[in-house]
C-alpha cells in the first residue's frame, strides 16, 4: 500500500466517523435536558419523552432501507442528503417553539442520523483491506458505543452552562464539516448498481407501520401497564401483522426494498442475533445503572454519568486491541470471552447491597467495557465477513436495526421487571416487618426513642419511625429488584455463549486476501 492510499484511507475514516459519532451521540444527549425542555415547551412528563422516542423511532424505520435508497439515488448523494437533513433539523430542534414542532424536527433528525451509521460501517468495510477489517470495526465501534455513553455527560454540561438548545446547535458546524469531507473524499463504489425500476411502496409501507407500531409499543408499554391497555394491544396487533406481511412481501417481490435473503447466511444471521443481545444488554444497563446510582445511592445526575466512565475507558482501550488480535485468535474466542466477562460482571452487580463502595461499581463496569469491546469488534467483523461487497450496505442496515430494536426491547423489559419487582419485593418484605417480630419491634422502638430525643412527642416520633421503616423497606425492595434485573442480563450472556459456534472463522481466507 503506497503512502498516498494509506493517507486517503484515514481521511475516509475521519469523514465517516464524524457522522457516526454525531448520530450516535444524539441518541442519548437529550435525556438529561428533558426536564428543562419540559418547562420551555409546556409539556407533561409523558409528552416530553416523545422527544427521545421520535428520534429512535425514525432511526429504526430508515436503517433497513438505506441500501435501497443508496442504490436509487447514489450512495454519496444519499449520504450528503442524510447529513444535510440531520444538520438542518438539528438547528430547527434548537429553535422549536412547541412540543409538536420539536417532535417533528426530532423525527426528521432521526431519519438523517439513522442512515449515517450503516453507511459509515459499509464504507469502512470497503476502504480497509481484508486483513485490517477487524481494526476498522474497532474504530467504528468506538464511535457507536461511546456516543451513547458520553451523550448524557455532554448534554448535562451544555444544559447547565448554556441552555438546552445548544445540545442541538453543536451539531451544525460538525455537520457542515462532515458534508465538505464527504464531497472531497467519498465516492460511490464501482459495483453499486443504480436501480430505476418500480419502488416497493407496499413493502416500505408495511415495514414503516410494523416497526413504528413495535417501537411505540415498547416505549409506551410500561407507562400503560402493557396488555391491560387497549392501546398497547392495538399496537401489538398492528406490529405483528405489519411485520409478518412485510416479511412475506419482501421474500416474494422481485425487487424488494429490504433484502431479507441475506439472513439465509447462517454466519450473518447468528452474528446479527448476538449483536441484538449485545444491544439489549448495553441499552438496558445504560438505562437502569444511572437509576440505581441516583435513586438508591443518592448520586447527583452528573456524578452518575461520571460513574459510567470505567466502562467507557475499558472500551476505548480494548477495541483497538481486539482489532489487532482478531486475525490471531479468531472471532469465536473473542466473542465467547466477551460474553463470559459480561456474565461475570452483571452477576457481580446482582449481588450488590446498599452498602457498597467505589470498587464495587468500578470493577464490574470495567469488565463490562472489556466484554462489550471484544464482542462488538468481533461480531461486526465476523457478521460481514461472508457478505459480498454489493450487499454490504443492505447487511449493515439490517445488522444495526436489529441491535437498535433489541436495545428498545431491553429498556422496556428492564423498566417492567424493575417496577413490578419493586412492588412484589416490598409486599414480601412487609410480611416480615410486624410489631410482634423481634427485629421490627426493636427497630421501631429505637427509632421512636431517637426521634423523641430530637424534641418530638411520642405520637409524632412513632409516626416518624414508621415512615423511616417504610423507607428502609422500599429501598431494600428496590435493591432486590435491581439485583434481579442484573442477574437476568448475566444469565442472558451466559446462555448466548453456545451461539458463538455458529460464527464462521475465516481468518485464513482473510489473511490470504
Amino acid at each position: 500500500m503506497d503512502e498516498k492510499h494509506h493517507l486517503h484511507k484515514w481521511l475516509i475514516t475521519l469523514t465517516v466517523m464524524t457522522g457516526t459519532i454525531m448520530a450516535a451521540l444524539d441518541m442519548s444527549i437529550v435525556n438529561v435536558a428533558l426536564p428543562n425542555m419540559r418547562g420551555t415547551l409546556s409539556a407533561s412528563v409523558e409528552e416530553i419523552t416523545w422527544v427521545a422516542t421520535g428520534y429512535i423511532l425514525s432511526n429504526v424505520i430508515i436503517m433497513p432501507i438505506v441500501a435501497f435508497l443508496s442504490s436509487r439515488f447514489g450512495r454519496k448523494n444519499f449520504y450528503i442528503f442524510s447529513v444535510l437533513l440531520f444538520t438542518g433539523s438539528s438547528m430547527l430542534c434548537g429553535i422549536a417553539w412547541d412540543l409538536t414542532s420539536m417532535v417533528a424536527f426530532r423525527i426528521i433528525q432521526g431519519i438523517g442520523g439513522g442512515a449515517l451509521i450503516p453507511i459509515s460501517q459499509s464504507i469502512l468495510r470497503e476502504t480497509f483491506p481484508p486483513k485490517e477489517q477487524a481494526m476498522a470495526m474497532g474504530i467504528f465501534g468506538v464511535g457507536v458505543m461511546l456516543g451513547p455513553a458520553f451523550g448524557p455527560t455532554l448534554g448535562g454540561w451544555l444544559t447547565d452552562n448554556y441552555s438546552w438548545p445548544w445540545i442541538f446547535y453543536v451539531n451544525v458546524p460538525v455537520g457542515i464539516i462532515n458534508i465538505l469531507l464527504i464531497m472531497k473524499f467519498i465516492e460511490d463504489p464501482h459495483y453499486l448498481v443504480r436501480q430505476t425500476g418500480k419502488v416497493d411502496i407496499l413493502g416500505i409501507s408495511l415495514m414503516t407501520v410494523g416497526l413504528g407500531a413495535l417501537q411505540v409499543m415498547l416505549e409506551e408499554g410500561e407507562r400503560n401497564d402493557w396488555f391491560s391497555s387497549e392501546f398497547i394491544i392495538y399496537l401489538s396487533v398492528v406490529a405483528a401483522f405489519g411485520l409478518i406481511l412485510f416479511i412475506w412481501r419482501e421474500l416474494k417481490v422481485e425487487n424488494p426494498a429490504v433484502n431479507l435473503h441475506i439472513l439465509k447466511d447462517i454466519n450473518f444471521s447468528s452474528a446479527t442475533f448476538l449483536g441484538g443481545i449485545l444491544g439489549l444488554a448495553l441499552m438496558s444497563s445504560l438505562f437502569i445503572l444511572p437509576l440505581f446510582l441516583q435513586e438508591l445511592l443518592g448520586y447527583p445526575a452528573f456524578d452518575s454519568g461520571l460513574a459510567l466512565i470505567p466502562r467507557t475507558i475499558a472500551m476505548i482501550m480494548i477495541m483497538p486491541l481486539a482489532g489487532r488480535i482478531y486475525n490471531r485468535v479468531g472471532p469465536r474466542m473473542l466473542i465467547g470471552l466477551g460474553l463470559l466477562l459480561n456474565a461475570v460482571s452483571f452477576y457481580q452487580f446482582s449481588i450488590l447491597s446498599l452498602n457498597i463502595g467505589f470498587w464495587d461499581i468500578f470493577i464490574p463496569q470495567f469488565l463490562q467495557g472489556v466484554g462489550f469491546g471484544l464482542i462488538f469488534v468481533s461480531l461486526s467483523t465476523a457478521a460481514l465477513s461472508t457478505i459480498e461487497k454489493p450487499l454490504l450496505t443492505a447487511a449493515t442496515g439490517l445488522y444495526n436495526v436489529v441491535r437498535q430494536v433489541f436495545g428498545s426491547v431491553g429498556i422496556a423489559l428492564a423498566a417492567t421487571i424493575l417496577t413490578r419487582g419493586e412492588q412484589a419485593n416490598r409486599a414480601r418484605l412487609m410480611e416480615h416487618i410486624t410489631a410482634f417480630g423481634n427485629t421490627g419491634a426493636e427497630t421501631l422502638r429505637s427509632l421512636t426513642q431517637y426521634f423523641s430525643s430530637q424534641g418530638m412527642d411520642i405520637i409524632d416520633a412513632q409516626n416518624k419511625a414508621l415512615k423511616a421503616i417504610e423507607g428502609m423497606v422500599t429501598r431494600q425492595a428496590s435493591m432486590l429488584s435491581f439485583n434481579h434485573v442484573f442477574f437476568l442480563v448475566a444469565a442472558l450472556f451466559l446462555i448466548s455463549i453456545p451461539l458463538t459456534f455458529f460464527i464462521n472463522d475465516l481468518r485464513r481466507e482473510i489473511i490470504n486476501k
